[in-house]
């Protein structure tokens, strides 16, 4: 479904990304799991498009991408979810959500799945006509995940979903990851938080100063000593 190919990427004279692959097969949640800096969102990034790398591939059902712009990503299935959310604060939450779908055509399809997107997330359905600055940070993540589900994505990229949450949203956070996958959707989850993303995850990659350094099942994973140690306070 989805596939990185010794990505190489540099910022100036910075070596950022140092030769990652990965895949993500069809229908999987696959977490991509480091401390700050290891890489994880420029890796993200240049995956959807919006960072150009000095050289390797990007492959989405198999089609090299590498060289082809986030609008073109888009319309293949690709959407990304950033980090921080990045809402329209000065735009209502249904004129966020409309944005989602905005290379899409079919109205009636997309009023469908305006439903859709309430009903997984009723809060959003009460407050439609309230601004998205004025929402809390859960309730913008939320948004920020229902406004990509409005693309009808293959394939999602979300990059640290939990960040600034209290616990109880952390949990709904990813309870709905859960479920969107179930419904078909591949993931490739980017999270700090890496007890939480190894227990939704089926298998996962370790980042460290822009290299992954460990993969394996998300089972493997969280026995292993090292990732015990660094990341689940083990």
């Amino acid at each position: 479904m989805f596939e990185i190919r010794d990505l190489q990427v540099h910022f100036g004279g910075i070596h950022a990304i140092k030769g990652v692959s990965l895949t993500v097969d069809d229908g999987e949640i696959v977490t991509l799991i480091g401390a700050n800096g290891a890489g994880k969102t420029t890796t993200l990034r240049t995956a959807s498009g919006l960072k150009k790398p000095t050289s390797g591939a990007i492959l989405i059902d198999g089609t090299d991408v590498t060289g082809r712009s986030a609008r073109d990503r888009v319309r293949m299935g690709l959407c990304q979810v950033p980090e921080g959310r990045r809402v329209f604060p000065a735009m209502t939450v249904l004129e966020n959500l409309e944005l989602g779908a905005y290379l899409r055509k079919r109205s009636p399809e997309i009023a469908q799945d305006l439903e859709v997107v309430y009903q997984r997330f009723p809060v959003l359905a009460d407050r439609r006509k309230q601004l998205a600055g004025t929402l809390s940070g859960g309730e913008q993540q939320m948004l920020a995940i229902g406004r990509a589900i409005m693309n009808r994505p293959k394939i999602l990229l979300l990059d640290e979903p939990s960040m600034g949450l209290a616990p109880l949203f952390v949990q709904e956070i990813f309870d709905i990851i859960k479920q969107i996958n179930e419904t078909g959707t591949t993931i490739l989850l980017v999270e700090q938080n890496a007890n939480m993303a190894l227990q939704i995850a089926d298998r996962g990659y370790v980042m460290e100063t822009g290299s992954i350094v460990l993969s394996g099942t998300a089972a493997e994973l969280s026995d292993t000593e090292d990732v015990k140690r660094a990341y689940l306070g083990g």
